[in-house]
């Protein structure tokens, strides 16, 4: 059996199955890519058995047959070819012989009747939601996302779903990010569910195309998203998310209103002296002015004044400055609004105008 491929049809849909295959695997046909060609066309499947991708290709094809192959191997061999070079596949017992130009090279195949399935329960939730404002949900928080915490539930992301509204939370416990916004179409329930760190990753890099309408199906146990010709599906955490609300429902000093990218600057000039380990900068607050201040083992010391609106009693508390940071870089406004805990106990920084996205950051003890 011969089938011909082109190099751009196969290489991108392969990098993103490579992706979610593990190097080191169980079971040695989780290393492989699994492709069957059908009438004019070629699905290929990788999966780790908690993620996996299907993509489908058109291809000029009658002859039906099932193999795979080993998924890195053949991706490096399809990347390093020339461009619009065209990929010959000739099947044969147990080998497969890619041919293209003159460059030959003969792979072995594992049976694809020993592929595993990928489990999943009914999917008896569905939304649509345009790709560019998820992609944009998900960068927002997906880096507050803990990774290897023993509370596993916090080694994903929670997606939540009220008829009309859609939030994203992500926290590692020491930080918390929140995302919300209105859906087009009305899902008409309510639901929460935890996907998994990597498939949340997964699907950042999936989602190229901001134009395009997804189709998101999920159950308790699965979720499934398609994206045109790419079937991305998840098993999800099982487990009940923490109730963040209570961080918000509590009493707040002045809100403090500076302009992001002068806030962005000074913490990233005084981070240069912090503590390389625990990142921590002062913020001391009084009447009219922020003075942010570091120090390192190396007794060398930052310091930047910036004029503010605060109005209220002195105070000093510490941060992360690599939090801050990353909290000020998501804003898309102009102004970034902090605001610290009458207790000191967190502060919330925030979009004065949207107030779509919001950013939780614990303080440090110094």
């Amino acid at each position: 059996m011969k089938y011909i491929i082109n190099r751009e049809q196969l290489l991108v849909p392969l990098q993103q199955i490579v992706s979610v295959i593990e190097k080191r695997q169980t079971m040695p046909i989780l290393s492989n890519v699994l492709m069957v060609f059908r009438e004019n066309t070629l699905v290929m499947t990788g999966t780790d058995l908690e993620v996996q991708i299907v993509t489908e290709i058109a291809i000029e094809n009658t002859t039906f047959a099932e193999i795979t192959l080993p998924a890195r191997k053949f991706l490096d061999i399809c990347r390093l070819l020339p461009t619009g070079a065209d990929i010959k596949l000739e099947v044969a017992d147990d080998k497969v012989k890619v041919l293209s130009g003159r460059s030959r090279f003969i792979l072995s195949t594992l049976p694809a009747e020993n592929y595993p399935e990928f489990s999943e329960t009914e999917l008896d939730h569905r939304f649509t939601i345009n790709a560019g404002l998820f992609k944009k949900a998900l960068e927002k928080t997906v880096f507050c996302m803990a990774s290897q915490d023993v509370r596993y539930y916090l080694n994903g992301l929670l997606l939540n779903i009220s008829n009309s509204r859609i939030k994203l939370v992500a926290s590692d416990g020491h930080r918390l990010s929140v995302f919300e916004d209105n859906l087009a179409n009305p899902a008409g329930y309510e639901a929460r569910i935890i996907l998994p760190r990597k498939g949340v990753m997964e699907l950042v890099r999936l989602l190229d195309d901001p134009q395009i309408q997804l189709a998101i199906e999920f159950s308790s146990n699965n979720i499934r998203v398609t994206i045109n010709n790419t079937i991305f599906s998840a098993k999800l955490v099982d487990a009940k998310y923490p109730d963040f609300n209570r961080v918000f429902h509590q009493d707040f000093l002045t809100p403090i209103h500076i302009q992001r990218q002068l806030l962005k600057d000074a913490l990233t000039r005084v981070a240069i002296l912090s503590n390389e380990k625990y990142k921590g900068v002062t913020f001391d607050l009084s009447s009219d002015s922020l003075k942010i201040s570091a120090h390192n083992p190396e007794h060398e010391e930052a310091e930047e004044e910036i004029v503010t609106d605060y109005v209220g009693e002195p105070l000093s508390i510490a941060f992360n400055v690599q939090y801050v940071l990353d909290a000020i870089s998501n804003i898309d406004s102009e102004i970034s609004e902090l605001t610290i805990a009458s207790n000191s106990s967190c502060c919330i920084i925030d979009e004065p105008e949207t107030r779509s996205y919001r950013f939780i950051v614990m303080p440090m003890r110094l």
